[in-house]
């Protein structure tokens, strides 16, 4: 069985794969690019999830008498153009291109319709639809999921830049783990690419006091490549993260080595991207070490601003 989407998507986890997934049968999640071979689709079921890209409609059409079934899935009001009036030109132009114009296309393959509500069920009675109802599955537990955020300033590019193979590495082999990074357009651009990750805009101080003690988030980065400019700064992570609640790994060098005790009230790690990943994978999976290593993060914080204001 064959799902084929623009990308992950809620139409696909609501609607489509709750039905797909009670047949027992093995699913394949394809982009648009992503097509296989022709003998591959013999005896198949083809689901195209509100979209029907070109590439995948020259496959089908190729194929079609060796389909089990072909299903056109949609939630919106795709196949009208009147529909998507009032919309974004730019909206309803990719509307057009990748559904609506398939319209007489997917009647001419014998594509049977799934549709989302009853209002389409109706509007589409002549083609016998199928009315498929959102399945709501049980959200993640507090511990199921786990976020990791690296919240550098512009002055931080090559620490961005850095991290970008270390936390796709990282999400690929933890399905749990989240990311958060704070980012421009360029950032967003590249950073968008990665699975399960989230890039904010950057924020003033007195609002980023307020996002960071937002509960949620478990892991803090903290990787400080070893130039000149860096070699002044302060351990000022720390805190931060620690407000966040969340356990910070940090690299070696004498920014933060006054503070900082590896194992004890953070982790160190080389820079090295292996080192990298394999530290947040470790913390990841052990919640106990991160609530151990938060307390004696706080703790330590408390003594430092108690010996800060002796004699004030």
């Amino acid at each position: 069985m064959y799902l084929v989407e623009e990308r992950a998507n809620p139409s696909s986890d609501f609607f489509v794969l709750p039905v797909v997934r009670s047949s027992g049968r093995p699913i394949v999640r394809c982009d648009f690019l992503d097509t296989p071979h022709a003998a591959e689709l013999r005896n198949a079921t083809v689901i195209f999830v509100r979209y029907v890209p070109r590439r995948w409609a020259r496959l089908v059409a190729s194929v079609r008498d060796s389909l089990s079934q072909l299903i056109f899935f949609m939630d919106d009001d795709l196949l009208d153009f009147a529909a998507a009036r009032g919309m974004p030109l730019r909206y309803r132009l990719k509307l057009a291109h990748l559904a609506t114009l398939r319209r007489r296309w997917l009647r001419d393959q014998g594509a049977m319709l799934w549709v989302s509500t009853p209002y389409l069920y109706e509007k589409y009675a002549d083609w016998r639809p199928r009315l498929v109802q959102p399945v709501l599955s049980q959200p993640p537990g507090p511990d199921d999921l786990v976020q990791v955020f690296y919240h550098g300033s512009a002055s931080h590019a090559a620490e961005i830049d850095w991290l970008y193979p270390v936390m796709a590495a990282a999400l690929s082999a933890e399905p749990r783990l989240t990311f958060e990074i704070i980012g421009t357009k360029k950032i967003n651009r590249r950073y968008r690419r990665l699975p399960r990750t989230t890039v904010v805009h950057p924020m003033s101080w007195p609002t980023y006091q307020a996002f960071i003690r937002t509960p949620s988030r478990q892991i803090g980065l903290a990787p400080l490549l070893d130039r000149p400019f860096n070699r002044a700064r302060s351990c000022t992570k720390l805190l931060d993260i620690t407000r966040a609640g969340a356990v910070g790994i940090f690299s070696p060098g004498p920014v933060c080595a006054d503070v900082v005790e590896h194992g004890v009230n953070g982790w160190m790690a080389p820079l090295d991207s292996d080192a990298w990943v394999e530290a947040i994978l470790l913390l990841t999976r052990d919640s106990e070490l991160r609530r151990r290593l938060v307390d004696n993060a706080k703790a330590c914080l408390a003594h430092l601003h108690g010996r800060s204001t002796i004699g004030m």
